[in-house]
């Protein structure tokens, strides 16, 4: 959170109130705030490392999640800015990052960037405008149209204090050996030994609390015994706490736990939404609570097709073109994966409990007569549960 910007309001509260926010994240989540009169950084971990939900994403409108070159290129272009002037041109980072994808060990790993094609310095402008939204980079001069098209430079300041802190990890990523992903990923955020019982419920409420702040849904089967013992006996402390700071109310139910977020102020995936990928994705959801089991891909499309011919005059009209249903279907089971109410399997679509929420009954239609014996209809969708913001 910068001091500058359309956050500056939220700033001014954050360092208004830096100690007392310290302290809770430091008790409640493990997590580490920085302040300073440049920035806020919250140093956030995951309560999982198994949710691909997260990822970084475009700030154009499509807002397309990042490829794994524009991964590689960030990471590169995050070293050669820390290395670099106060000041840089993107030609003068796209030079230095080509010099950097040369060595050997990112050859060996298929990874090359030369600069020369278009796609190339799309992926740069990219990478360069998540810095740029992040407060790493300030553009000076340009636009990063012109770089693509080589018909023009841009010109950034770099903000040191901000590229300093925006590594969130528990150590450095050079002091890891290993060379599998998921043993490297673990590594990185792995918290010092636990040598006492203190230490270890600890460390055991402070994953439970990162993961109903940052998840959308806490399965109770998804947790490893020990974890759903102290939930078990805590529940009431933990969701109390949760909803004192930040007004997210528990909804506790069989399978499990969400913090829902009446406001909508925490939330970044929604749903229900407006649009036609926000209807076809809530006539989807209707359409799986009502399933019992597994449903293939294929299924799904035809039920889109269905669909389309009853709903359709309400959408848009690239979504009735033929062959639409795989894109439409796509951004549904993506929104519905991200919110915990679907997983995919090998075969298919397993819906999972929190989509129950979801269900529509039957209409029921009674002639007019006293209140207190009418049969109410079935309500809709209530508001979703919270989603937080992507992973750093």
């Amino acid at each position: 959170m910068l001091a500058r910007g359309s956050h500056a309001d939220e700033f001014r509260l954050v360092r208004q109130h830096a100690s007392e926010l310290r302290d809770w994240f430091d008790r409640n989540t493990g997590w580490s705030l920085r302040v300073d009169a440049e920035a806020a950084r919250l140093a956030r971990t995951p309560g999982t490392l198994a949710d691909p939900t997260h990822p970084a994403r475009e700030a154009s409108r499509g807002r397309a999640p990042f490829t794994r070159r524009r991964y590689v290129l960030l990471c590169l272009a995050l070293a050669a800015l820390e290395r670099g002037e106060a000041q840089i041109a993107l030609g003068r980072l796209a030079e230095q990052v080509v010099l950097d994808a040369a060595d050997p060990h990112l050859a060996a790993a298929g990874v090359e960037f030369t600069m020369e094609r278009r796609d190339e310095r799309l992926d740069l402008a990219a990478v360069v405008r998540l810095l740029l939204r992040h407060g790493v980079l300030r553009r000076v001069a340009g636009e990063e149209e012109a770089y693509v098209s080589g018909s023009g430079d841009v010109l950034y300041d770099v903000q040191r204090r901000v590229l300093a802190g925006l590594l969130a990890a528990r150590r450095g990523p050079s002091t890891i050996i290993t060379e599998d992903f998921e043993d490297r990923l673990a590594e990185l955020t792995a918290e010092s030994a636990l040598d006492s019982d203190e230490l270890r419920f600890r460390a055991i409420r402070q994953r439970l609390t990162r993961r109903l702040l940052d998840d959308p849904v806490l399965y109770y089967e998804e947790l490893t015994d020990e974890e759903l013992v102290y939930l078990t006996r805590q529940r009431a402390f933990l969701t109390a706490r949760i909803m004192e700071l930040t007004g997210l109310v528990p909804e506790v139910r069989a399978e499990g736990i969400v913090m829902v977020d009446p406001h909508d102020d925490l939330t970044d995936v929604r749903m229900p939404e407006q649009g036609t990928h926000g209807h076809v994705t809530l006539l989807l959801a209707e359409h799986l609570a009502a399933m019992d089991g597994e449903v293939s891909r294929a299924d799904l499309e035809r039920k889109v097709q269905e669909l389309a011919a009853e709903h359709g005059a309400f959408w848009s009209k690239s979504a009735k073109q033929p062959g639409a249903e795989a894109e439409l279907v796509g951004q549904a089971l993506e929104r519905l994966t991200a919110l915990g109410l679907v997983a995919a399997t090998p075969k298919g679509i397993v819906p999972l409990p929190a989509l129950a929420r979801y269900a529509v009954g039957e209409t029921v239609v009674t002639e007019p007569g006293p209140a207190s014996s009418r049969t109410p209809r079935a309500p809709r969708t209530p508001r979703t549960p919270k989603r937080k913001a992507p992973q750093s």
